[in-house]
């Protein structure tokens, strides 16, 4: 097995312990630390992500797996050119006016940044305006999280997404939206550019709108 693979390997199975010292030798062996991050670790989480929405893991190994890769990244982070935020780039995310839910978007946040992104989370009881002021503090930023976990809280889910596209905002950024009672109809209704129905699959869906 590969330096690259033995490292896929311990991030898809959450091997926390064993992580800085397989990044560490692949490093002194010469691999090349854009390779490690993206071969290695996003790749894995990836996997990962596919397993939590095929329903093969669920949500512990999700998360432990998502502890390995920021351990690994930690160890990762001094060997790369520019540093990870400008791998993928930024991912701004928050809950909608109105919803005070947190743990959802926090796993989604979690996973986001395990997939090479520098997370701005903007917290709970975001008002749609606050969405449109940080993408326009932050012209980096290329996609744009929003959830709402409240039936009560769908319609400023739909208001939040017209003010970031009202504000000229879609030629910087793509908008994924999720929550308990969000559809994928639901997310095409209001203009959506992706929907995802959990955080497994918000990681690898971010990776796909940005290829």
């Amino acid at each position: 097995m590969s330096r690259i693979s033995e490292i896929a390997s311990a991030v898809e199975n959450g091997k926390v312990k064993l992580i800085e010292s397989l990044v560490q030798n692949a490093l002194n062996a010469g691999e090349d630390a854009s390779n490690i991050l993206s071969e290695g670790m996003i790749a894995a989480m990836s996997v990962v992500g596919a397993k939590f929405q095929s329903n093969d893991i669920f949500v512990p190994e999700m998360l432990v797996s998502a502890k390995t890769m920021k351990k690994g990244v930690e160890t990762l982070r001094p060997y790369l050119t520019g540093g990870i935020v400008s791998k993928n780039g930024k991912y701004i995310i928050g809950t909608v006016a109105g919803d005070l839910h947190d743990i959802g978007k926090n796993l989604v946040a979690l996973m986001i940044e395990s997939a090479g992104f520098e997370v701005v989370d903007l917290g709970v009881d975001v008002p749609a305006e606050e969405f449109v002021k940080a993408i326009k503090a932050n012209p980096e930023c290329r996609l744009v999280g929003a959830s709402a976990l409240l039936t009560t809280t769908m319609g400023a889910l739909k208001g939040t997404v017209r003010a970031i596209i009202d504000a000229g905002c879609k030629d910087q950024v793509k908008i994924m939206v999720g929550g308990a009672p969000v559809t994928q109809e639901f997310a095409d209704a209001i203009g959506a550019d992706a929907y995802s129905p959990d955080a497994g699959s918000a990681a690898v869906k971010a990776l796909e709108l940005i290829s």
